[in-house]
């Protein structure tokens, strides 16, 4: 598969992270972002990468201008915190590959949203929950859970812990997409350079 696509798919799990610091750290979501990527979780068969995030590479602005600043050569833009979530995403990913019972429920779970969207829109509070049960029940046990750092009563918040969970579970959509598309670990380590090279390419001819 082209570099191309694996970036996209790899913004898509490093959006997903910078929306989750944004509502742990200062309580800030933006709407439309946020419903791009919960409709990446019941996109379930889309024709190439760039479908699953609404068939726009502008969508993904945010998440590959982020792949050019956690992966280029300059040390004082990365942000260990969001590095820190999208190992841990990868790693539950990696993980959920390995246990084909929570694969075949994950897919029946999202099933259920795929129905329940026909009478909620997919940002409504019956939707979040929804999602949220899902990584809380199937995602979550894989691995040590991941350590939400920010404000406190931010956190406390049921509303913003399942818009948390809902993002979470929208990362590991893109991980899951990341592998199919021939993603690996070692990729990002030794050809570092290639994605950053496809993200600056990405943004330049985003519609």
């Amino acid at each position: 598969m082209s570099i191309e696509q694996q970036s996209l798919s790899f913004a898509g799990i490093c959006q997903c992270t910078q929306m989750v610091q944004g509502i742990a750290r200062k309580n800030q979501l933006d709407e439309q972002q946020f419903v791009i990527m919960l409709n990446s979780i019941v996109n379930t068969s889309p024709s190439d990468a760039v479908d699953v995030y609404g068939g726009e590479v502008g969508n993904l602005h945010d998440g590959l201008s982020l792949i050019v600043q956690q992966l280029g050569d300059t040390a004082a833009a990365k942000d260990a915190e969001l590095t820190r979530y999208i190992v841990a995403l990868l790693n539950l990913e990696r993980r959920l590959h390995n246990k084909p019972k929570a694969m075949a429920e994950l897919g029946k779970r999202i099933e259920q949203c795929q129905r329940q969207m026909q009478h909620y829109d997919i940002n409504s509070d019956t939707m979040l929950n929804s999602f949220a049960s899902i990584y809380t029940d199937l995602i979550s046990p894989l691995a040590p859970r991941i350590q939400i750092a920010g404000e406190p009563n931010i956190l406390k918040q049921v509303g913003n812990q399942n818009r948390i969970r809902a993002l979470l579970l929208a990362g590991i959509r893109s991980a899951v997409l990341w592998r199919q598309l021939g993603g690996k670990r070692r990729n990002i380590l030794f050809g570092r350079r290639k994605f950053v090279a496809a993200a600056q390419q990405l943004l330049k001819n985003k519609p």
